[in-house]
């Protein structure tokens, strides 16, 4: 059976069929699953069988694939050198959590934005997943930045902004760069993809604080109005979990989310992140 692409749906995606990801691929495939990636912004591979080596092998497609572990929530992260490997689950062995990001509801970001050298992208796979909730959604950011008003472009032109983090925080909250687990970066507001040429936002309602230069209540309004309008139901598809699921996504140019789940369920996916090439 020939590999097949066909869309996720009417915001953003593509569906890859006919491919056994356990299986080596030849140059071939891998270039166009890296060109599919680009255009598509996420991929999904169904049905998959893979081991930990076969997941980086897929992500190493796409760049750097990164091969630390990161520690469970509870241990703490050296900012930017954990990175990595991260079993995102709720897990909990003798009351401690094995993994990361264990629990409920996480706000649109983007990974890595909080580091100089944000993550090109980012694999997931699905182990095991509650029968209800914990979807991820994703925003095409540039969908949403070819929306906006002429004004609007003119007004972001070259304008950056602060993007601040501290590991295992879900919701937006204030954070001060001062805090010894905060992890700080600046980026421009609007990026052009360097394999598309497409213009997107590159802002999020998780990470972003405020926009460098400009008075803090101005920032907040615009900011607002910018993360509500990424976050509109037509840039949004809504990924609904099924065991054997391979995601990946292009952090270039795609915020993601996550949608609660019941405590009582166990969720437990393996993350690789992917770094730009040195």
């Amino acid at each position: 059976m020939a590999m097949e692409i066909t869309p996720l749906g009417p915001a953003l995606g593509g569906r890859v069929t006919g491919i056994d990801l356990h299986r080596p691929f030849d140059a071939t495939t891998a270039k166009r699953i890296y060109d599919a990636f680009a255009v598509h912004g996420v991929l999904c591979f169904p049905g998959q069988q893979i081991t930990a080596s076969d997941q980086i092998r897929v992500a190493s497609v796409l760049g750097e694939a990164d091969g630390d572990y990161r520690p469970p929530s509870g241990v703490l992260a050296t900012t930017n050198e954990n990175r990595g490997v991260m079993l995102v689950t709720n897990i909990r062995k003798d009351g401690r959590q094995v993994g990361s990001l264990p629990d409920g509801e996480m706000l649109f970001h983007s990974d890595g934005s909080h580091r100089d050298r944000p993550y090109r992208a980012t694999s997931l796979y699905a182990i095991k997943v509650p029968t209800k909730g914990g979807d991820t959604l994703f925003a095409n950011l540039a969908a949403a930045y070819d929306a906006l008003s002429d004004a609007m472009k003119s007004r972001l032109d070259g304008l950056e902004a602060r993007h601040i983090y501290i590991y295992d925080t879900v919701e937006r909250e204030p954070v001060s760069e001062d805090q010894a687990a905060a992890s700080a970066a600046t980026h421009k507001l609007v990026r052009t993809h360097p394999d598309t040429g497409r213009e997107s936002l590159y802002l999020s309602r998780l990470m972003t604080q405020h926009i460098v230069g400009m008075d803090r209540a101005e920032s907040d309004a615009l900011l607002e109005e910018l993360f509500d309008h990424a976050e509109r139901p037509e840039f949004v598809h809504a990924h609904r979990w099924t065991p054997g699921d391979l995601v990946l996504w292009d952090n270039r140019t795609v915020n993601h989310a996550r949608t609660d789940f019941s405590e009582a369920e166990t969720r437990l996916l393996r993350r690789y992140t992917i770094s730009e090439p040195e």
